[in-house]
């Protein structure tokens, strides 16, 4: 890894969210973080000076005091170092919730020798100690961020090295080859081999199909972060804002008789059973000659090319079977590898058999009344049906981050070089260069390999008191 310098002061924050609240955690990390404490505490149990002598990992009552004036009841969690979240001593001082409290503590810590901690550097410490890699920390960052079962799943499995241990393994194993290709040059001038080619051309095989599992699997991690983009879809009056209104359960959008109402696309999240959905309500599509409406239907038609499931709602009382077929081939045009729901909308339950006869042709469509809330339930767990989630409940990985994607498709790249080189009898220290290429970028990804820019740039969009 490349060198960068630990910083030895003790470091400060508050690690609850800001304002007020029952109770606040205040986090120290640092050598200096139990001394420090100790300047400011007083209690009959507890004499100066004996905080230190105290058994990791456990809680404590105490006065926060300052020139003898109390500033509030604490409990103090102390876990010593290096078994600790950082690895250096930490003291969480747990008081009540006032902000005018939190910041007197925090004030009071500053003066007696801690300073303010930067954005993640608590975790910062924590990698830089080898209390845990670097997906390992973003993962953290995740967790934090984390507002769906799948997310959570995810990066909880991050966070345990769920990851890193098979990152591991591809590394160990071409370290292991690398090391031979590495003796062949010491020996370069008596023509030896040591590292079977055709073994090593089938670990190269390997590797580059987990990568490419790995790589593939984005596709799904990053919806998984980030939410499966939903467009709601169709003509104007068709019923859209109010099915978004009724799966938000809010009246998000302005519902109105009027065709051509929604001139702009509406977005809002919601979390059925557990995954995270961006659903977002386009502007009627149809031939217009008013100007703002048409901004609007090209809005429509690049929110159509941007998301995974496509719901492409119909009034089931203007349009016919034949006029649905024309319509479709219009939106498949934009549609992509997107998945296409359709939906008919206010629909008469009373001839819903014939509707059903009707549309008997067209591939899992449903009928709903987004008016009357009618099989609303069934349309929610189509879209849940339509995003396969069944990784999730197995041992695969599934990569979230943009960055490691980038590092597994450099080892992919450096690998191929390295197939090119023994099909076509290469020197040794040219395939061991390829090889040197794969281990780096893999390396990238857990921190064995990095820099000091690398670092800011991860650590800085953490909160601050992680």
């Amino acid at each position: 890894m490349a060198h960068y310098t630990l910083n030895k002061d003790t470091i400060a924050a508050l690690s609850t969210p800001q304002g007020s609240g029952a109770i606040a955690v205040i986090r120290l990390s640092g050598e200096n973080a139990i001394s420090i404490v100790e300047k400011t505490t007083k209690t009959k149990n507890l004499k100066p000076k004996q905080l230190a002598n105290r058994n990791s990992h456990t809680v404590h009552f105490a006065l926060l005091v300052e020139n003898d004036v109390i500033i509030d009841e604490v409990v103090i969690t102390l876990f010593k170092a290096p078994n600790s979240y950082t690895g250096e001593e930490i003291v969480e001082i747990a008081c009540h919730g006032s902000v005018f409290i939190q910041q007197q503590i925090l004030q009071l810590l500053f003066k007696h020798g801690a300073r303010p901690a930067q954005a993640g550097e608590f975790t910062l410490r924590a990698f830089l100690n080898g209390k845990m890699d670097l997906s390992q920390a973003e993962a953290v960052a995740d967790l934090i961020a984390s507002n769906s079962s799948t997310s959570h799943q995810v990066a909880m499995q991050h966070m345990r090295g769920g990851f890193s241990n098979k990152i591991e393994v591809l590394r160990e194993n071409l370290v292991n080859f690398a090391s031979l290709i590495e003796l062949e040059l010491d020996f370069s001038e008596e023509d030896v081999e040591f590292a079977n080619r055709t073994d090593l051309k089938k670990l190269i095989h390997t590797i580059q199909s987990i990568i490419e599992k790995l790589v593939s699997s984005f596709e799904v991690g990053n919806v998984i972060k980030n939410g499966i983009p939903v467009a709601i879809v169709g003509k104007p009056n068709a019923g859209k804002s109010t099915l978004l209104n009724v799966l938000l359960d809010d009246d998000r959008a302005i519902v109105s008789e009027i065709p051509g109402t929604t001139r702009d696309t509406i977005e809002d999240e919601l979390i059925i059973e557990g995954v995270l959905f961006r659903f977002i309500d386009t502007a009627g599509i149809r031939t217009t000659t008013d100007v703002i409406e048409q901004i609007g239907v090209n809005k429509a038609f690049e929110a159509i090319k941007k998301s995974a499931i496509i719901i492409y709602l119909f009034d089931t009382h203007e349009l016919s079977r034949g006029d649905l077929k024309l319509e479709m081939n219009l939106i498949k045009e934009h549609i992509g590898t997107s998945q296409l729901l359709i939906v008919g909308n206010k629909i008469d339950f009373e001839n819903l058999k014939d509707l059903k006869k009707e549309f008997e042709d067209v591939p899992s469509i449903l009928f709903i009344s987004a008016k009357e809330q009618k099989n609303i339930e069934e349309l929610k767990k189509a879209l849940v049906n339509l995003f396969d989630t069944r990784t999730l409940n197995t041992t695969d990985t599934i990569v979230t981050n943009s960055r490691h994607v980038n590092s597994l498709n450099k080892a992919h790249e450096a690998l191929v070089k390295v197939n090119e080189g023994l099909s076509s009898n290469i020197q040794s220290d040219f395939l061991a260069l390829d090889i040197r290429y794969a281990l780096e970028a893999l390396g990238e990804i857990t921190g064995q390999v990095t820099n000091e820019d690398l670092l800011d740039n991860i650590f800085s969009k953490f909160c601050i008191g992680k």
